[in-house]
C-alpha cells in the first residue's frame, strides 16, 4: 500500500503551495481509492490537518527519517494489534489500530510559516497577505508554508473532534540538553549526559512521557525536571521554521537559565563586558577619501525595522545610514576586515574558494560608503553573471538598506548595454544572429571603441564611478580589461577580487594574466589574501589543496579550516565498470543519503550513514554535457527528481530565442504576469502551422520551465528588464535553488554555487583532463600544457563546490566519440593523499596491508 509522505511541503509533495494539488484525488486520479493514510511531515500535525475535511477519510500517520537513528521516534504512530505488516496495513484502513501520534511541534519544520530565507524575514500567514506576499527586504515573493497553504484548503475552525486520535508534541531529549547547558544537541557533552539519562532512568521516550519526574530531577538536575515538566503541559516558545530554516522551541525564557546546575559540571563564565556604542561624531579635519566634487550627501529614510527572526543569514539591515557604520566589520575574521578597510587605490584580493569572496566585497563596499564617506552612487560593482549580481545586490541591501539601490551592480554584459542605451535608445539586443541589432558579444567591444573615440565620455564614466569593484577577476577577457582600463586610471580606486587557480574560462577568451599583472597595470596596488574556508570539511580542503599544488598560480597555495571536525567523512572514491554502473552508484548513495525510498539493493554505504540532506542539497558534476544523459535517466528511474543546468547562454536555445520574440510582439493581456504570458506565447508557438522544424512543443515547454524561475524573479521589474536579463544570462542564472530536487551542473556552471553533497563523475583521463581528438597536432607542448593546467584548474573547482561529502567517480568502460572506450582515472587524482579517500564498493584495488579474507 502507499501512504503519501510529508504532503504539505511546498515542493514535491501532494498538497505542496508550489507543486500540490488542492485534493489528495486530484493528486493520484484514478489511484486515489486505494489510498487510505497520508503522512503530515514535520512542518504540519494531525489538529492542522483535521482543518481540512476532505482529509477524513485518510488515517493520519506521522514517521521520523530511517537513514538517522538519533532521529527515530521523534515522529511516530502509536498503534494497537499484532505487529505484522498485514495487521498494521488492514489496522490503518479501517483506523482500529490507529491509537494516536507522537509529533514535532509543527512550528519546528522547516516550511511551517511563511517567509525569505536570504533576507531574515519570518511571517505569519497574515502577514504574507498584508505584504501581498511580496518580501519587505528584497521584494521578491516570499514562501509560502505549510500553515498558510492549510489555511487556505481549511474549511473548518481550528479544534479537535470527538473520538480524534490522541496527539502528543514532544521535543527530543538532546534538544532540551542543549538548551539548559547553553551548547549545541550534537556536542559531546550533551551525547554523554544523555546516554548516562538513558542508562539510569531508561528510554528517551519513556524519559519525555511517562517517567516520573523527581526520578529525572535525582539523575538529571531540577532544570531537566522542570524543562520536562513544562513539555508535558505544553508550556513551550515556538518560533516558527520557514523557507527551509527549521523552528525553534525553547522551554526557557531568556535568561531564565542562571546557571547550568547539576546537569553539567561546567562553570559558568561570565559574559564579556560590552562597552556603550560609539557617538559617530564627524572628526575635525576628516576629509572624504573620495573627495567628491559636487555631489551633496543622500538624504536617507530609515527602512522600516525587519521582522523578528532568530536566523540572521546576512548581518540585519540596520536603521539608517547614521548607525550603519556601528561594528559593520566585527563579524569578519582578520584579513576581511584588512581588505574591507583597505584605504582608496588599487586593491587586489586573492580570495580561495568558501574563503568569504562576496562577504569582503559587500563589507568593503558598506565599509566605504558607511565609515569612509564615499557616495553609494560613485560605486560600480560589476560581476560576470546575473546570479551573482542579484547576491551582491541583496547583500547590500542587507547592509545599507535602501541607500544599496545607488550603487550600481551590474554584469560586464549588462553595464556595456546600459551605457550604450545611454547613448542610442533605439539600441536592441539582435534576437537571432541574422536579426538586426547587436549581439550579446558585441556589446562590450562597441563600448571600448566608443570611449576610445569619445574620451570625454570616459572622463565622465570615470567621474560617475570613482570607486570600481570587479569580482572574479581572473575571468576578465581582453574586451573587458580594455574597458576597466579605459574606466579606472592606473592610480585609481579599483578593488578587483578572485582567485587564478579558479580561472577556467579560457574558451571565451578570458586571460588569467590580466589578474597576475595587476600590480604592473595599476600603481601602488595593495595585495591581500584570503585563506580562511569556511565551507569545507578539512578533508575536502587538503585534497583540493594538493590536487592543485602542481600547477598553482598562487604562490604558497593554502587554505585553512575554519573549523576542524575530527569527524568529518573522508573523500569518497568509486569505480565503476561503466558509465551505467557510476550513474547507478550515483543514485543508489543519493537514495540512501535522502532517507531511501528505494530499497533495491544492500549498497555500501560507508560514509552516508551520519549525513542528512534532502534532494536541493546534493549536485551531480561533470566535465561535458554529454555526461549527464545516463545519470538523468538512472535518477528519473530511481524516482529522484533533477533539475539540469550548463554554462550555456539562454539564448542559445532557439525554443528561448522564438518565445522571447513572440512574447515582445504579442500584447499583454490585462494584469497579466510573465509567467503567463510566457506559456501563452509558448502555446501560441506550439499552434503554429509554420512551426520551425527543428523546434519541437517540447522543446518549447522546457524552455518555459527553464526560464520559469527567472520570470519570477523579474516579475515585478516587467517585461523588458525579463528580456534584457534572459539576452544577458545563462543557463545557470535560472537555476532554482529551492526547487526540492538534485542539481546536475557543468562544471563550468558550478563555479561559484556551493552544496553539502557533491559528486564529481567521470573523473578519468582524457575526460578530466579533457583531450580532444587531434589536440596533440593541433597545439604546441606549452599551448597542451596550459590546456592541461585549466583542466586541473576546473578539478579544483570541482572539488571547492563541496561542503560535507564529496565523491569521486570513475568508469573503466565510457561510450565516447561514436563507440565505447578503455578509460583509467584521471592522473588529477594521484597527487591526492591517499589517506584523505575511502574506497566504496567492491573495486578498490588491492591494498598492500592485510585484509580480513572474504567467507565465500
Amino acid at each position: 500500500y502507499l501512504v503519501p509522505a510529508h504532503i504539505w511541503t511546498p515542493w514535491f509533495s501532494a498538497l505542496g503551495s508550489k507543486s500540490g494539488y488542492d485534493r489528495i484525488a486530484d493528486c493520484y486520479e484514478d489511484l486515489a481509492e486505494h489510498i487510505f493514510a497520508v503522512e503530515t511531515g514535520l512542518s504540519s500535525d494531525p489538529e492542522m490537518n483535521w482543518r481540512v475535511s476532505s482529509l477524513d477519510r485518510y488515517a493520519l500517520v506521522s514517521n521520523s527519517d530511517a537513514h538517522s537513528p538519533q532521529a527515530l521516534g521523534r515522529e511516530a504512530t502509536v498503534l494497537r494489534g499484532a505487529m505484522d505488516y498485514f495487521a498494521v496495513r488492514d489496522g490503518l484502513r479501517d483506523r482500529s489500530a490507529l491509537v494516536g501520534t507522537i509529533e514535532f511541534f509543527p512550528e519546528e519544520g522547516k516550511y511551517h510559516g511563511d517567509g525569505h530565507r536570504a533576507c531574515g524575514v519570518n511571517w505569519t500567514p497574515e502577514q504574507t497577505r498584508a505584504a501581498d506576499g511580496k518580501c519587505s527586504v528584497c521584494g521578491k515573493a516570499v514562501t509560502v508554508g505549510v500553515l498558510a497553504r492549510v489555511e487556505e484548503l481549511a474549511d473548518r475552525t481550528p479544534g479537535a473532534f470527538e473520538g480524534a486520535p490522541a496527539v502528543e508534541h514532544l521535543v527530543q531529549l538532546p534538544e532540551i540538553l542543549g538548551e539548559i547547558a547553553g551548547v549545541g544537541p550534537k556536542t559531546r557533552t550533551v551525547e554523554t549526559k544523555a546516554s548516562s539519562l538513558v542508562a539510569t532512568i531508561g528510554p528517551e521516550l519513556h524519559i519525555l512521557r511517562q517517567a516520573p519526574l523527581d526520578q529525572i530531577g535525582a539523575a538529571g538536575g531540577s532544570d531537566l525536571q522542570e524543562a520536562i515538566r513544562r513539555l508535558r503541559a505544553g508550556e513551550v516558545r515556538r518560533i516558527p521554521g520557514y523557507d527551509g530554516e527549521y523552528g525553534v522551541i525553547r522551554l526557557f525564557d531568556p535568561g531564565e537559565l542562571g546557571a547550568a546546575d547539576a546537569l553539567f559540571e561546567v562553570p559558568v563564565v561570565p559574559a564579556p563586558r560590552v562597552p556603550a556604542p560609539k557617538q559617530r561624531t564627524p572628526r575635525a579635519g576628516r576629509e572624504p577619501v573620495s573627495r567628491p566634487v559636487s555631489s551633496p550627501p543622500p538624504v536617507v529614510s530609515p527602512p522600516p525595522p525587519p521582522p523578528v527572526s532568530p536566523h540572521e543569514p546576512f548581518e540585519p539591515m540596520l536603521a539608517g545610514m547614521e548607525e550603519v557604520g556601528t561594528g559593520l566589520l566585527d563579524r569578519l575574521d582578520a584579513m576581511q576586515r584588512v581588505a574591507a578597510s583597505a584605504p582608496g587605490g588599487p586593491l587586489l584580493i586573492v580570495a580561495g574558494p568558501g574563503t568569504g569572496k562576496t562577504r569582503t566585497l559587500t563589507h568593503r563596499i558598506a565599509y566605504l560608503c558607511a565609515e569612509m564617506h564615499v557616495f553609494p552612487e560613485q560605486c560600480l560593482a560589476i560581476t560576470f553573471t546575473r546570479r551573482a549580481a542579484e547576491e551582491l545586490r541583496e547583500r547590500l541591501k542587507a547592509l545599507l538598506g535602501p541607500v544599496s539601490g545607488d550603487v550600481t551592480v551590474s554584469t560586464f554584459h549588462a553595464l556595456a548595454l546600459s551605457v550604450l542605451r545611454e547613448q542610442d535608445r533605439s539600441l536592441v539586443i539582435a534576437e537571432t544572429p541574422d536579426a538586426p541589432g547587436i549581439t550579446l558579444d558585441e556589446l562590450v567591444p562597441r563600448l571600448v571603441t566608443l570611449l576610445r573615440s569619445k574620451p570625454e565620455l570616459a572622463r565622465s564614466l570615470r567621474h560617475r564611478w570613482r570607486w570600481v569593484f570587479v569580482d572574479e577577476y581572473q575571468d576578465v577577457d581582453e574586451d573587458q580589461y580594455e574597458l576597466l582600463r579605459l574606466l579606472v586610471p592606473a592610480d585609481g580606486n579599483l578593488c578587483a577580487i578572485g582567485d587564478p587557480d579558479q580561472a577556467i574560462y579560457s574558451f571565451r577568451g578570458a586571460d588569467v594574466q590580466y589578474f597576475l599583472r595587476f600590480a604592473k597595470d595599476f600603481t601602488d596596488a595593495r595585495l591581500v589574501r584570503l585563506t580562511r574556508n569556511y565551507r569545507s570539511s578539512a578533508p575536502i580542503i587538503a585534497a583540493a589543496v594538493q590536487a592543485i599544488a602542481p600547477t598553482s598560480l598562487v604562490p604558497g597555495r593554502r587554505l585553512d579550516p575554519a573549523k576542524v571536525d575530527p569527524e568529518a567523512s573522508l573523500i569518497g572514491r568509486y569505480a565503476a565498470g561503466s558509465a551505467a554502473e557510476e550513474a547507478e552508484f550515483i543514485a543508489r548513495t543519493v537514495d540512501e543519503l535522502v532517507g531511501g525510498v528505494s530499497h533495491r539493493s544492500k549498497a555500501d554505504t560507508r560514509g552516508v550513514q551520519s549525513v542528512s540532506v534532502s534532494f536541493t542539497d546534493i549536485a551531480v558534476l561533470y566535465r561535458t554535457d554529454a555526461q549527464a544523459a545516463i545519470i538523468v535517466e538512472t535518477l528519473h528511474r530511481a524516482g529522484i527528481p533533477v533539475q539540469k543546468r550548463s554554462h550555456d547562454r539562454l539564448r542559445d536555445r532557439p525554443a528561448v530565442n522564438a518565445i522571447a520574440a513572440e512574447m515582445r510582439l504579442a500584447p499583454a493581456g490585462e494584469q497579466a504576469g510573465l509567467i503567463s504570458r510566457m506559456k501563452q506565447a509558448a502555446q501560441v508557438l506550439a499552434e503554429r502551422p509554420a512551426l520551425d522544424s527543428t523546434l519541437s512543443p517540447e522543446d518549447l515547454w522546457a524552455a518555459v520551465d527553464l526560464l520559469t524561475p527567472l520570470a519570477r524573479r523579474c516579475e515585478k521589474a516587467g517585461l523588458e528588464t525579463f528580456l534584457t536579463e534572459l539576452a544577458t544570462g545563462a543557463e545557470v542564472d535560472a537555476l532554482d535553488p529551492r526547487a526540492e530536487a538534485v542539481t546536475l551542473l557543468t562544471l563550468h556552471a558550478a563555479k561559484g554555487l556551493e552544496f553539502p553533497v557533491v559528486f564529481l563523475a567521470g573523473c578519468e583521463n582524457g575526460l578530466l583532463p579533457l583531450r580532444l581528438p587531434g589536440a596533440a597536432t593541433r597545439l604546441t607542448p606549452d599551448e597542451q600544457a596550459a590546456a592541461e593546467a585549466e583542466e586541473r584548474r576546473l578539478f579544483f573547482v570541482g572539488i571547492t563546490r563541496a561542503q560535507r561529502r564529496l565523491y569521486l567517480t570513475h568508469a573503466a568502460k565510457r561510450f565516447r566519440y561514436g563507440a565505447e572506450r578503455e578509460a583509467s582515472p584521471t592522473p588529477f587524482l594521484d597527487t591526492i593523499d591517499a589517506g584523505l579517500l575511502e574506497w566504496l564498493g567492491d573495486t578498490a584495488p588491492v591494498r598492500r596491508r592485510d585484509q580480513q579474507l572474504r567467507l565465500l
